[in-house]
C-alpha cells in the first residue's frame, strides 16, 4: 500500500511538472513577440497571423490526447508531447525563415495542448477521492509556469540572448521526457480503442456538453482578461503599460493562491458551494473592476476576479473524471477542446465588441459570461442530483 502510495505521489509530481511546462508555453510566444518582431521584420498584420496560430495547435492537440491516452497509456502520449513542444522551442529560437516558425508554432501549441489535456487527466484517474482538490493543485504549477517564464526572460536576458534562453528551456521539454521514461503510468483502459459509437455517446449526453459549455464560458472570460485587461486599464486610467502588467500579474496571482487553498478547502466542502461561492466572488470582482475610478480599485477588482475564476477548471474537470472514468481521456478532450473553442470565439467577439462598441465593455461582456456560467452550473448540479452522482 506505501509503495502504491509513493507510486501515485511520483505519477502526480510528473504531471505537476508537464504543465508546468504548458504554462510556459502559453506565454513564451507572446513573451518574445518583439524578438520575433524585429527578426522577421512583422508589422502587427503578420504578427497577429502568426499568433493565432498557437491556439489552433492547442485545439489540435487537446482533441487528440484524450483517444490516444485511453488506448496506449498517458506515457506515449505525454512523450510525443515533449518531442513536440522541444521541436517548437528550438523553432522560435533559430528558425531560418517565417514558414518555418509557423510550423514551428504549430507544434509548440500542438505539444502543448496535449501536455496539458493529459495531466489533467492522468491526475483525475489516479485521484480516487479529492479528484478537484488534486486538480486545483496541478492547476498551481501551471501559473508558476506562465509568472516565471516573463520572469526568467527579465533575469536572464541581459547575460544571454533571447534565442539561446528559449532553446535551452526547450531542453527541459526533453529533460522530462527522459524523467517520464522512469514513472509507472496507469496501463489503458482502452485497448480495442474508442469506438465511434462511444465517442457519439459522449457527444449526447446532455451532462458532459452542460460542462463543456460551461468551461467554454470560462474559458472565454479567462481569454479576454488575459489579452485585452491591458489596453483596458490603459484607456481608462491612462496609465502606463508596466503598471497595466503588473495588474495583470496580480490577477494571476490570484487565481495561482486561491488554487493552494483550494486544494485543502474542496477536500471539506463540496464542490457546488465552492463554486457557487466562486462565481459570486469573480461577478464582485467585475463589478469592481467596471466602477473603479482608481489604479488600487482595479487591481483589487483583477485580484478577486482571480480568485474567483480559479475552481471553475478544477471542479468541473473532476466532475468529468467522475462520471466519465472508463473513457476518461476522451471525455476530457471532449470538455477541454469545447473550452478552447470557446476562448477563441469570445475573445474575437471582444474584438469586434471593442472596435465599434469601445474597449469599456470588457465588463459587460465578462459579467455576461459570469451570468451564464452561473446558470450552468445550477443546471450542472441539479442533472447530478438526479443521476445520483455525488459531486465532490
Amino acid at each position: 500500500m506505501i509503495k502504491m502510495m509513493r507510486s501515485a505521489r511520483f505519477v502526480f509530481f510528473s504531471a505537476c511538472l508537464g504543465i508546468l511546462l504548458f504554462g510556459i508555453t502559453l506565454i513564451t510566444l507572446g513573451s518574445v513577440a518583439p524578438a520575433i518582431q524585429h527578426k522577421f521584420h512583422l508589422d502587427a498584420l503578420s504578427s497577429g497571423t502568426l499568433f493565432s496560430i498557437l491556439p489552433f495547435g492547442i485545439l489540435g492537440g487537446s482533441l487528440v490526447f484524450g483517444p490516444i491516452a485511453d488506448r496506449h497509456g498517458y506515457k506515449v502520449i505525454l512523450l510525443f508531447s515533449c518531442i513536440a513542444m522541444f521541436i517548437g522551442f528550438q523553432g522560435i529560437a533559430y528558425a531560418a525563415s517565417i514558414t518555418i516558425l509557423k510550423v514551428c508554432v504549430f507544434f509548440f501549441g500542438f505539444g502543448g495542448g496535449a501536455i496539458n489535456g493529459a495531466t489533467n487527466a492522468l491526475v483525475s484517474d489516479i485521484s480516487s477521492e479529492n479528484k478537484a482538490a488534486n486538480l486545483s493543485i496541478l492547476g498551481v504549477f501551471f501559473a508558476v509556469g506562465a509568472l516565471g517564464m516573463p520572469f526568467m526572460l527579465g533575469l536572464l536576458e541581459k547575460h544571454f540572448s533571447v534565442q539561446t534562453i528559449v532553446s535551452a528551456i526547450g531542453y527541459l521539454t526533453l529533460l522530462f521526457a527522459f524523467l517520464l521514461l522512469f514513472v509507472s503510468f496507469p496501463k489503458a483502459k482502452q485497448l480495442q480503442g474508442v469506438s465511434l459509437a462511444r465517442v457519439f455517446q459522449l457527444l449526447k449526453d446532455d451532462l458532459l456538453l452542460f460542462i463543456a459549455f460551461f468551461l467554454f464560458c470560462q474559458s472565454g472570460f479567462e481569454g479576454i482578461i488575459n489579452n485585452w485587461t491591458t489596453i483596458y486599464l490603459m484607456d481608462k486610467s491612462d496609465i502606463e503599460i508596466s503598471k497595466a502588467l503588473y495588474a495583470l500579474s496580480l490577477y494571476v496571482a490570484g487565481i495561482a493562491v486561491t488554487r493552494v487553498i483550494l486544494g485543502t478547502v474542496l477536500k471539506k466542502i463540496s464542490s457546488k458551494t465552492v463554486l457557487m461561492i466562486s462565481i459570486v466572488i469573480l461577478s464582485v470582482g467585475t463589478v469592481v473592476l467596471h466602477f473603479g475610478e482608481s489604479y488600487f480599485i482595479s487591481v483589487t477588482g483583477l485580484i478577486l476576479i482571480g480568485a474567483g475564476i480559479a475552481a471553475g477548471f478544477p471542479v468541473m474537470l473532476g466532475l468529468v473524471g467522475a462520471r466519465y472514468t472508463d473513457v476518461s481521456g476522451t471525455a476530457f478532450s471532449v470538455v477541454i477542446s469545447i473550452s478552447l473553442v470557446g476562448n477563441i470565439i469570445v475573445n474575437y467577439g471582444m474584438g469586434i465588441l471593442a472596435q465599434y462598441y469601445g474597449i469599456g465593455h470588457l465588463t459587460t461582456l465578462a459579467s455576461a459570461l459570469a451570468l451564464v456560467m452561473f446558470f450552468f452550473s445550477i443546471i450542472i448540479f441539479r442533472k447530478l442530483n438526479s443521476k445520483t452522482i455525488n459531486p465532490k
